[in-house]
């Protein structure tokens, strides 16, 4: 289990994968209608092998939509990024290249910045030790207007759920399939 703000949020039991992939490139984003407000994550886990790997439209091979509840939007952000590292893992990854809209977790992930929400903090903590067992790790910023499949999900999630389950399904399957 994790923290987010004052709630643990248990992990939830990843169905196997029969593929692998030891290099994902990962862009994540955090919604919270209010601050706080009703919050969501989404993210998106592309083969970084692909020769178009770091286009922000570049096919995904998993993604992540989850409703958080009631959450600040720095909490959001944060779960949106602690999932997708989850999900790596599940994947094989041993090496990520993150590519993240939120300046404030890239400046925190990289030390330029001391984590001083005591909100944060658990997140960070997981975030942080699962990037350290991997090979390789980046994160870098980048405008919000590159993220937008991220922020899609994040949204889709908060306004139809169902429709953000189908995606992840629809993903899945065309994953495995190759």
């Amino acid at each position: 289990m994790d923290l987010l703000g004052d709630e643990a949020l248990p992990d939830e039991a990843a169905p196997p994968r029969t593929r692998r992939y030891p290099h994902l490139v990962i862009r994540t984003d955090g919604a919270s209608r209010g601050n706080p407000g009703r919050a969501s994550a989404g993210a998106v886990l592309i083969d970084g092998t692909r020769p178009d790997a770091f286009d922000p439209g570049a096919m995904a091979v998993a993604v992540v939509a989850r409703d958080l509840g009631i959450r600040t939007n720095n909490v959001a952000e944060y779960a949106g990024l602690v999932l997708a590292l989850r999900e790596a893992e599940t994947l094989g990854a041993e090496e990520i290249d993150l590519r993240l809209d939120s300046k404030l977790i890239v400046e925190q992930l990289n030390g330029r910045w001391r984590v001083k929400d005591a909100k944060l903090q658990g997140l960070f903590a997981e975030a942080i030790g699962r990037l350290r067992s991997l090979r390789r790790w980046t994160a870098r910023h980048e405008p919000r207007a590159n993220n937008h499949a991220a922020d899609a999900l994040a949204n889709m999630v908060l306004d139809d759920p169902f429709g953000a389950e189908r995606v992840i399904e629809e993903v899945r399957r065309r994953a495995e399939a190759g």
